[in-house]
């Protein structure tokens, strides 16, 4: 107890020219942080980090996709250590597996680069909400619709116009990436292009071109240290 006391009155004391000198704040030294940079890609995606990261991250993925929800939840805010580190780029590409995908894809695209990846977040926390509206829509009506009208449908439904608003979306903006037949275009490309080279499933992971057999964070992590990078 007596050595408590005497701590205490010891820290009452005024630090002495030294001890001043060791207590004075350093800065800490500036870093990139390079989660920041964000650009859409030739191939279709958005990538996110160093563009000369010698560990480069595809994922092929759908944001209406469970097992692509569960790495959202479980490894995404892990990776981006990765990436802050400018050891590792990350590239998100669509691999379109329904209507609805289609529709919540496009209003994630016409967000644009800087909250393409913020907005999936959001999409992904809320995906089995959505998914549950649109399930209850009546398949009767849907079949008098053209496809176009079914994407403006389900995002109408489901919400999705509202959930983009939040990344300043405006409805009429909404509108017109819904029913914006370039904008389709791409991701169905980008989805052949998948397909094309054997990709069938979400959430599939290459890395540096090679294709991986991983699909969670704890099967991918073990690669991308392997790879070379490092959180």
């Amino acid at each position: 107890m007596k050595f408590a006391v005497a701590l205490i009155a010891l820290a009452a004391l005024p630090l002495s020219g030294a001890a001043a000198a060791a207590k004075t704040p350093t800065k800490a030294p500036v870093t990139h942080d390079w989660t920041k940079t964000v650009v859409a890609t030739p191939e279709g995606g958005f990538r996110m980090g160093n563009p000369a990261a010698p560990v480069k991250l595809v994922e092929y993925g759908s944001l209406a996709c469970p097992h692509c929800r569960h790495f959202e939840e479980t490894g995404y805010k892990p990776l981006l250590a990765y990436v802050r580190s400018g050891r590792v780029s990350y590239e998100f590409r669509n691999l379109l597996i329904n209507g609805p995908d289609m529709s919540i894809s496009l209003l994630a695209h016409c967000a644009g680069p800087t909250t393409f990846f913020p907005m999936s977040e959001l999409v992904y926390a809320t995906q089995e909400q959505w998914q549950k509206k649109i399930e209850g829509m009546d398949e009767s009506s849907l079949d008098k619709l053209t496809d176009q009208q079914r994407i403006i449908r389900y995002a109408e439904v489901g919400g999705m116009t509202q959930i983009a608003g939040r990344f300043g979306v405006t409805p009429a903006r909404a509108k017109q990436c819904l029913a914006d037949p370039k904008g389709l275009e791409r991701l169905i490309s980008m989805t052949k292009t998948a397909m094309d080279n054997g990709i069938g499933h979400t959430p599939t992971f290459i890395i540096n071109g090679k294709v991986t057999d991983a699909s969670t964070w704890e099967a991918l992590e073990p690669l991308i240290k392997q790879a070379g990078g490092r959180g």
